[in-house]
């Protein structure tokens, strides 16, 4: 197996690696890992490019992007998801980025990946800035559904938060979605002293469009490495802001490996208004029920968004490898996953520190360079 560490440069394959089979996993199948888990949610990141410098993912100045030859061509994107969907078991493909409408050629992937054997569900997790003129072009091409990045509804917080003064656009965008598809849902972060009050506001917006809000715990992924646990907006305090305006109740149905935990929204008379969910992946994690696995734009699977390793294919494939042996690094990447990320554990193993989470190291990457 091919592994390299995250702060290192990436290098390509010399030749077509012998995959080292451990011996206690199975040799074909689908992407379990030892605890019995099976990753069937591909989470595909096209680019590491973003038009927004949001506070929380990247530096004011931006970050040093991939060279254009170390990232997955359209062809090289859908070989990989075609060999995840027709020998791993994959049902689910997200595109991500960094923001994915910066490849100009997405909507030749989502339909290239639409016509595979073995369709699987396709939605993209974009900023929505130019999506008014490329959503029918998607829905066209085959693409599901749509998950748009939208922290407020107020123009100087966005501007704040984004360092961009692009909600127009974004808004544009989101409404060129509810156009064309039938399922659009929103993704919220909220940051202490900035947009934390805006909760209850941008979810009542939600609910009168239809739209599914899910307020997403701010990770440690930024570039900046500031992300501080003690600081961060918790799923306890998203549920008490919207406590004040709205009765929550969990939700009826499975959550189903979903990351998101829902709730049935009500008015202050009972009527069932719709649906919110709150993904908490540092206070309370869904790590035992996780089934995702993720490849980078530049080919590496990562079994996890908090992983330190990542398993090289695409230096494989551009050496030759047959389909069965990208399919084997695979599942031995993702047969390695550790039982969780390590945020919610207690202690570092020492005396000096027993806060939640004190034994958890950031990732070097940053989301823009993973991808969620």
């Amino acid at each position: 197996m091919t592994t390299v560490s995250l702060g290192m440069p990436r290098l390509p394959a010399a030749g077509v690696p012998d995959v080292a089979l451990p011996a206690d996993r199975p040799a074909t199948g689908g992407l379990v890992d030892r605890f019995g888990r099976v990753a069937t949610d591909l989470r595909v990141s096209l680019t590491d490019r973003c038009n927004l410098r949001c506070t929380y993912c990247m530096p004011a100045e931006g970050l040093p992007t991939l060279p254009k030859d170390s990232v997955m061509t359209r062809e090289e994107i859908v070989r990989l998801v075609g060999v995840a969907t027709r020998d791993l078991g994959v049902r689910q493909v997200r595109f991500t980025g960094g923001e994915p409408l910066l490849r100009r050629d997405l909507v030749e992937i989502v339909r290239d990946c639409a016509a595979l054997p073995l369709r699987p569900e396709l939605s993209l997790t974009t900023n929505a800035v130019g999506l008014d003129s490329r959503a029918a072009a998607l829905r066209e091409a085959g693409l599901d559904r749509v998950n748009v990045s939208l922290d407020t509804l107020d123009p100087d917080t966005f501007a704040t938060l984004a360092r961009r003064p692009f909600l127009a656009r974004t808004l544009a965008g989101i409404d060129a979605a509810a156009r064309e598809f039938d399922l659009v849902k929103i993704n919220a972060v909220l940051v202490r002293g900035v947009n934390l009050d805006h909760a209850a506001e941008l979810l009542a917006w939600c609910l009168e469009r239809g739209f599914e809000l899910r307020f997403i715990e701010q990770m440690p992924l930024d570039a900046d490495h500031a992300w501080d646990r003690a600081a961060m907006v918790t799923a306890a305090e998203v549920r008490e802001q919207l406590g004040e305006r709205f009765a929550l109740e969990p939700d009826e149905e499975p959550r189903d490996g979903a990351p998101a935990e829902r709730f049935v929204v009500r008015d202050a008379h009972g009527g069932r208004l719709g649906r919110v969910g709150i993904i908490a992946s540092v206070t309370e994690p869904f790590c035992g029920d996780c089934r995702r696995t993720r490849l980078t734009a530049e080919g590496g699977v990562r079994d996890c968004l908090f992983a330190h390793t990542e398993t090289d294919l695409l230096g494989p494939l551009r050496a030759g490898a047959d389909d069965a042996v990208l399919a084997d690094l695979w599942r031995t990447a993702m047969w390695g996953k550790q039982a969780g990320h390590g945020m919610d554990d207690t202690g570092s193993g020492t005396d000096l520190d027993t806060r939640p989470g004190s034994g958890f190291t950031q990732p070097a990457r940053t989301m823009s360079a993973i991808g969620g």
